[in-house]
């Protein structure tokens, strides 16, 4: 009876020692980390609006002149490729993937990994964009 009880007791022991856990993931996860960059990119579209007003506004023939339409429609670049992959963004996801943490296909994996990809290239685009325009206008 001993040897019955003690197998009995071991089986149990390894399937619930051989249990997996569902642990909850250490730190943010990846959506959530590319919702950071889009909310930290998002808090400088005011800024590079403002900044194409006044490059807007001294937009002439001359050769600094130019140069401030080429720094405006940089700005106005990276404001287009905001937008575009922001609407790119809620085509491929839903809310629920977006804010809840719910769970993604393999497919919708995937996505994730280009969009993140694509998120920090927009973020290092506006924050060009931003750097030149202060700087061309910073000459005046």
């Amino acid at each position: 009876m001993k040897k019955y009880l003690s197998i009995i007791f071991l089986i149990t022991f390894l399937f619930v020692s051989c249990k997996t856990e569902k642990k909850a993931p250490e730190g943010p996860t990846q959506m959530e980390q590319v919702m950071v960059i889009h909310d930290e990119v998002m808090a400088k579209m005011g800024k590079l609006g403002k900044l194409t007003g006044e490059l807007k506004s001294k937009v002439d023939t001359t050769e600094i002149g130019q140069q401030y339409e080429a720094a405006m429609k940089e700005l106005q670049a990276a404001n287009k490729s905001m937008m575009d992959w922001m609407m790119n963004f809620g085509n491929r996801f839903d809310s629920d993937e977006i804010l809840e943490g719910k769970a993604l296909t393999e497919e919708k994996q995937q996505w994730l990994d280009e969009e993140e990809v694509k998120v920090k290239a927009l973020s290092e685009q506006i924050n060009q964009g931003i750097a030149n325009a202060e700087a061309l206008l910073g000459k005046e």
